[in-house]
């Protein structure tokens, strides 16, 4: 199913390499994103197949996974609405490298490669903006990798509860009243998000218990001193 007009601009409007287009050139683009609406458990795609098209989550949630060499999944990352995933696909082919499944049911929009290519080929100004955000991307993320790399475990956890508490929301973190969160899987998989062991990401939950930054009962977080936790996240 086609997106409206708003809502495909909507969609590619928060993609990095499509914000330096104008609004001309995002008009050329509009027609040809779709939008397909996905129940909990479905997956948009899977490990190993082709890859053929830039994601962005409409609505909804999404988590990737990601075999490892005992062949068993862990989870990579989560996707909360406005983000994206495979915009490299438009220009490459390649196999995906992970498994998207809809935790939450909702929307995806996208855009195939053989419907995005023959636009480049016929606006030259397209082409040459969209390569020019492709390579500022590709610095970003090395310098984003190199930061992340360098997080504390504090750190990291912390940004993982604020971005599942505020999702991908504009306008900034609602820290006037607590929020109550639900690890979208077990703690062995988030343990593997941020990069350090079940017991370790144990130990650090327990500590932000301990100085009343949160509550914890089974999957349900409640964050109770959201300021708190912003700073340790480092956004404050």
């Amino acid at each position: 199913m086609n997106c409206d007009i708003f809502e495909s601009l909507s969609c590619v409007r928060g993609v990095p390499v499509f914000q330096a287009l104008s609004d001309g050139e995002l008009s050329v683009i509009q027609f040809i994103i779709e939008s397909n609406y996905y129940n909990k458990g479905q997956q948009v795609f899977r490990e190993g197949e082709e890859s053929d098209a830039l994601f962005v989550v409409k609505s909804g949630l999404i988590k990737l996974t990601q075999c490892n060499a005992e062949g068993k999944q862990h989870v990579v990352r989560y996707l909360f609405p406005g983000d994206y995933f495979g915009q490299f696909a438009l220009l490459h082919h390649k196999q995906n490298n992970f498994t998207a499944e809809i935790v939450e049911s909702g929307s995806v929009c996208q855009m195939r490669r053989k419907d995005f290519l023959p636009l480049l080929e016929q606006n030259a100004s397209l082409a040459f903006s969209f390569l020019m955000s492709m390579s500022e991307q590709l610095q970003q993320a090395e310098e984003t990798a190199g930061v992340m790399h360098m997080f504390e475990v504090e750190k990291r956890l912390a940004r993982l509860l604020v971005k599942l508490a505020h999702g991908n929301k504009s306008g900034e973190v609602n820290t006037a009243q607590r929020q109550v969160i639900e690890l979208p899987s077990a703690k062995k998989e988030i343990a593997a998000m941020i990069g350090t062991s079940a017991e370790t990401l144990s130990r650090k939950l327990r500590k932000l218990i301990s100085v009343n930054i949160i509550t914890l009962r089974n999957r349900k977080v409640e964050i109770i001193d959201m300021d708190s936790l912003l700073r340790i996240g480092g956004y404050k």
